[in-house]
C-alpha cells in the first residue's frame, strides 16, 4: 500500500497488524480519486474509521490543506501516527482515539467544515447508517463537498440521509463506495 499521486507519491504505508482492519486496496484509491478530482487547492479532510489512514494522507498529498484523523483503535491511530510522519505531514493532521460519533459532536462545536469526509466502518458492526446520519445533522459537510462512504457490495445504504443525497456508486468485487453530497 502506497500514496499514489502528489507531493507524497510513491510514500510506503504500514499496516495494521491483525485482520480487524481492511485497508482500501490502491487500484480502488486510485479510481476514487479519479473520480473525487485528482487534485485539490485546500478544504480539509475527514477520515473517520481512519485504519491506515490512506485515504486521508491521499487526499492531503493531493493538495488538502488539512485533515483528520479519527480511529477508536489505539493499534489503527499508531499506525495512522507511524504513516502520517513518514509522509512528513505533522503539521497539518489531527488524530483522535475516540468513537466517530463523540468526534463528530466535538466537531460540530468547533463549526468545521469538510470538502471530504471519508467513512469506511467495519462492514460487520452496522455503524454506516447512524454514522451518515450524524454527519448530515453536524453540518459538518461543506457545500460542494463529499462524503465517501465504503461499505460492502451487498449492503445497500438509502440514496438520502437528512441532508445527504448520492449522487454516484463505484463498485470492485467486494466493496462498494457510496458517494454523497449535500
Amino acid at each position: 500500500m502506497r500514496i499514489i499521486a502528489g507531493m507524497a507519491k510513491g510514500t510506503r504505508l504500514k499496516m495494521v497488524s491483525g485482520t480487524h482492519v481492511r485497508p482500501t486496496a490502491d487500484r480502488v484509491k486510485e479510481s476514487l480519486f479519479s473520480v473525487l478530482g485528482p487534485f485539490f487547492e485546500g478544504g480539509w479532510a475527514l477520515d473517520l474509521f481512519a485504519g491506515t489512514g490512506a485515504l486521508g494522507l491521499e487526499a492531503l498529498s493531493r493538495g488538502m490543506e488539512r485533515a483528520i484523523f479519527v480511529d477508536q483503535s489505539r493499534t489503527s491511530l499508531e499506525t495512522v501516527r507511524s504513516n502520517v510522519k513518514a509522509c512528513k505531514m505533522e503539521d497539518r493532521v489531527e488524530l483522535y482515539c475516540k468513537d466517530a460519533r463523540a468526534v463528530l459532536k466535538m466537531l460540530k462545536q468547533r463549526e468545521l467544515r469538510f470538502q471530504l469526509i471519508f467513512l469506511d466502518p467495519p462492514y460487520q458492526k452496522s455503524l454506516l447508517l447512524p454514522v451518515l446520519k450524524s454527519i448530515a445533522t453536524s453540518d459538518l459537510l461543506s457545500e460542494d463537498g463529499t462524503v465517501v462512504a465504503e461499505h460492502a457490495s451487498r449492503e445497500h445504504p438509502p440514496e438520502t440521509v437528512g441532508s445527504l443525497r448520492s449522487y454516484r456508486q463505484l463498485t470492485y468485487g467486494d466493496t462498494t463506495i457510496t458517494l454523497y453530497g449535500t
